[in-house]
């Protein structure tokens, strides 16, 4: 993930804390500061390579299982420049030749099994073989909520007849009820 990256690059520093008072660390604790951060991100999920290409593409890798590509982003009409993930991982954005720069919402980067519609059709949630839900919205068009912890696939996903909840259910044989 894009996330390992950034915190080899940043290192103990934590950019949430920026404009914040912060304590000058000795070497010994900005090591294990930034030794700590790179543990916890490794839990969250494969590490996320995004490469943009002279034939006006973009393709999205997982580097440590795949030698294929696992998603290819079309749009430009010209040579890519330059991509780069946002810092949280969640958006990614890339510069042409033709003029433009794209925002690219990452999405699932595995087949989406199933969608339902929160009962005032406000979100959207979907559950992917990437093994995470995600809440959309709809009124923005953005991801409002990424939902990771299953094990495995997630192959079915509702909502409470109220919206407080989502359930979902996975190949990890696990039943999981996310409060929103």
């Amino acid at each position: 993930m894009f996330l390992l990256l950034l915190i080899l690059r940043a290192g103990a520093f934590e950019p949430a804390e920026v404009g914040r008072p912060q304590r000058i660390l000795s070497p010994e604790e900005a090591q294990n500061k930034a030794l700590d951060r790179y543990k916890q991100v490794q839990q969250i999920g494969p590490e996320r390579l995004v490469s943009g290409s002279d034939d006006f593409t973009l393709f999205l890798w997982n580097p440590e299982s795949d030698k294929k590509h696992i998603a290819r982003m079309t749009g430009h009409q010209q040579l890519v420049n330059d991509v780069k993930f946002s810092p949280d991982s969640r958006l990614i954005a890339s510069a042409s030749f033709d003029k433009s720069i794209k925002i690219w919402d990452g999405g699932h980067v595995q087949a989406v099994y199933q969608i339902a519609w929160s009962a005032d059709s406000r979100l959207l949630v979907s559950g992917s073989a990437d093994s995470t839900l995600k809440v959309w919205n709809l009124k923005t068009k953005k991801l409002h909520l990424d939902l990771p912890g299953h094990g495995d696939e997630v192959f079915a996903v509702d909502w409470s007849p109220d919206s407080q909840r989502v359930v979902s259910g996975g190949r990890d044989k696990v039943l999981k009820i996310w409060r929103y």
